[in-house]
């Protein structure tokens, strides 16, 4: 599968100091790491030149080096994910990139794709993902991240908080088209996300803990784009056997289709 023609970097900001789950990337699932099967689906992204973990723990450093992946050590104190990226991107020339936390596991790599081929034709700066929340899921989950966005896609506001808030459902459930996740990957020009990590912290991101937050309380625009592919997410130890479930049942289906693929093939 052919990669990249333009510069595009993945960093997998990975910290080993989480205060909900310490060593978080690290958690087995199934067999691997967790940063194991991000940073597995973010290489097979055919929209991807290059991909690393930045990391400030050598364990972390270690189990990416036992599975044969890039990684930087990136060592000091950094407000988020994003400016631990952002300190990678001052070592490198890319033109582009992406910021997939390591906490979530894209299900299929078209996800990146999903946000990288329109961004590189879109002009923008800064941009995102979004996916129609599922009726299950919980509005009123703060783990949940929701955006809201005007009608030519920029975000106006992302929150853990049930946005956008509808007066007369008392039930406060999902409204397919009008509730939206927020995903956890950005992609920046490199000179955005240098602007970025150089602001300082906004009121706003410091009250919901959202880094993006800081981006448009200091005027720069996020575009988002939807997506129909699925992701998972760990956010606490007891996320791990539900994660790890559903990937078992995942890559069975993968395997499924891939034998039907060369069943009728032959």
């Amino acid at each position: 599968m052919p990669k990249a023609s333009r510069s595009v970097t993945v960093v997998i900001p990975a910290r080993y100091g989480s205060l909900r789950f310490p060593g978080k990337p690290l958690v087995e699932l199934n067999g691997k790491p967790m940063i194991q099967h991000v940073y597995e689906r973010a290489v097979a992204c055919r929209a991807v030149s290059d991909v690393l973990v930045a990391t400030d723990d050598e364990r972390i450093k270690q189990a990416v080096e036992r599975f044969g992946g890039r990684v930087i050590m990136v060592t000091g104190e950094y407000r988020t994910g994003t400016d631990r990226v952002a300190a990678v991107a001052r070592m490198f020339a890319g033109e582009y990139f992406v910021d997939l936390q390591g906490d979530e596991i894209p299900l299929n790599p078209e996800l990146l794709t999903d946000l990288i081929e329109p961004f590189l034709e879109s002009g923008v700066s800064m941009g995102t993902l979004k996916r129609v929340m599922d009726p299950t899921e919980d509005l009123l989950n703060p783990a949940v991240v929701k955006v809201v966005t005007d009608a030519r896609g920029d975000a106006l506001y992302f929150s853990r908080a049930p946005i956008p808030f509808v007066r007369d459902d008392p039930g406060k459930q999902v409204i397919g088209g009008l509730h939206y996740i927020h995903l956890g990957l950005y992609m920046y020009k490199k000179e955005t996300l240098l602007r970025f990590a150089a602001l300082p912290t906004s009121r706003l991101e410091d009250a919901e803990k959202l880094e993006q937050l800081r981006a448009l309380d200091h005027g720069i625009r996020i575009r988002v784009w939807e997506t129909n592919h699925a992701s998972l997410r760990i956010d606490r130890p007891e996320d791990v056997p539900d994660v790890a479930d559903r990937l078992q049942q995942f890559e069975a289906v993968r395997r499924e289709l891939q034998h039907s693929r060369v069943f009728f093939k032959s």
